[in-house]
């Protein structure tokens, strides 16, 4: 038993649109090999090789690349699903994914020859992350000299971005109308950085997500976009209705999706464990203890509810889109809301199994305690912040909330 899906959910059609890969059987055809490897992705921090091969074959990181670039170009409603069976499997692989996927929705606002050179390879794999640094104007573009962390899936990627001030040729900050910086987005091959190894977590060790930094690195111009118009409407080269979205709603999706893959793997093995341990001092199976049943129970309602209410929501949202042609203030409140609900509901459920499995669930050969770590780690991430309940809670209360993060 588990949430209902929308009708569009991984792999199925949604009118007007071209029907998508069959990607439940590509992830079924996966699973064995991605099991297999979970140890080692765990261990080495990183992405096999093979298994990176695997996910480039079968259309994985170009699940929300436009169809002019050969992506699937999918809508919310068809992607969550696919991260959260993923991640059920391996949640660091899920989590890059989704990174990389979010990332790759920049493609929308560049120049047609520009995403053909970052992405129209097989293996055209953007990744980023935050930190500080600066792009001082030169000649035909940019002098970037920055340090970054957190960004997950650089391992395997071939392209890096940053986010980073410009500063004029006369060393002054460039300035907004307001007076804010002007924030602009650059793009540069991987082999241009240099990396520095970080990434030494309790959780999602096999994201990778290491710190990479240049110095006087030349970005020419083409290669570079204002970063406040990666979800400008009115800057999009690609019509695609997933395009309306923002790669931040994106995010916050798909991570809750890997959160919930988390928890549904925990529910799993907690039943296939109650079904035969018998606990010290008691004389049946954990499964005939009426505690451990209604813990079941909850579980599942409390999973179903939270994850039913992300993908029912994504779902009516990009109903209304299609028909508007643009996502509302409150739509993007809605999905922080429900996308933050997932990630927190998840950790709670994957808490209370992990408790209730008792010391069994200590040990590194059973499957609790990597999922337990996984899921810890994404709720301390910037998508699990509890103050997305508050800016939601500001703009229901008729306070001006800060939307930076919608």
């Amino acid at each position: 038993m588990a949430a209902t899906l929308p009708k569009n959910a991984i792999g199925e059609q949604q009118k007007g649109e071209p029907a998508p890969l069959d990607y439940r059987g590509r992830i079924s055809a996966l699973a064995p090999a991605l099991a297999a490897a979970a140890h080692e992705i765990d261990e080495r921090r990183e992405l096999p090789a093979r298994i990176v091969d695997r996910l480039v074959d079968d259309g994985f990181f170009r699940l929300l690349l436009p169809r002019s670039l050969g992506g699937a170009e999918l809508l919310p409603a068809q992607y969550v699903p696919i991260i959260e069976a993923i991640a059920r499997i391996d949640a660091s692989t899920a989590w890059c994914l989704n990174q990389n996927s979010g990332c790759s929705m920049t493609t929308a606002y560049l120049p047609p020859e520009v995403a053909h050179d970052i992405f129209g390879g097989p293996r055209g794999i953007l990744a980023w992350g935050p930190g500080p640094g600066e792009a001082r104007v030169v000649a035909g573009g940019y002098n970037v000299t920055a340090t970054w962390a957190f960004a997950s899936g650089s391992h395997h990627a071939s392209w890096l971005g940053c986010h980073v001030p410009v500063i004029e040729a006369n060393g002054q900050p460039r300035r907004e109308a307001d007076g804010s910086p002007v924030i602009r987005t650059l793009f540069f091959p991987k082999s241009s950085t240099k990396f520095t190894d970080i990434w030494h977590t309790i959780g999602l060790r096999g994201t990778g997500s290491d710190q990479y930094s240049v110095t006087d690195l030349f970005v020419p111009e083409a290669y570079s976009l204002p970063s406040i118009a990666r979800n400008t409407p009115e800057k999009r080269r690609e019509p695609g209705l997933l395009y309306s979205f923002s790669s931040l709603s994106m995010y916050a999706a798909g991570f809750a999706g890997v959160a919930m893959g988390c928890a549904r793997s925990t529910l799993s093995s907690f039943i296939e464990l109650a079904r035969d341990k018998i606990p010290r001092g008691a004389r049946k199976t954990m499964r005939d203890n009426n505690v451990t049943q209604s813990q079941v129970g909850q579980a599942e309602a409390r999973l179903s509810s939270a994850y039913g209410y992300l993908l029912h929501s994504l779902e009516a949202i990009t109903e209304a889109v299609r028909q508007r042609g643009h996502v509302t203030l409150d739509e993007r409140m809605t999905i922080r809301l429900a996308s933050t609900f997932c990630i927190h509901t998840a950790l709670e459920v994957t808490d209370m199994l992990y408790q209730a499995a008792g010391a069994t669930a200590i040990f590194d050969e059973n499957p609790f305690e990597r999922p337990w770590r996984d899921v810890h780690s994404v709720s301390q991430q910037l998508q699990g912040r509890q103050v997305h309940f508050e800016t939601v809670g500001q703009h229901l209360m008729g306070l001006e909330p800060d939307t930076s993060w919608l």
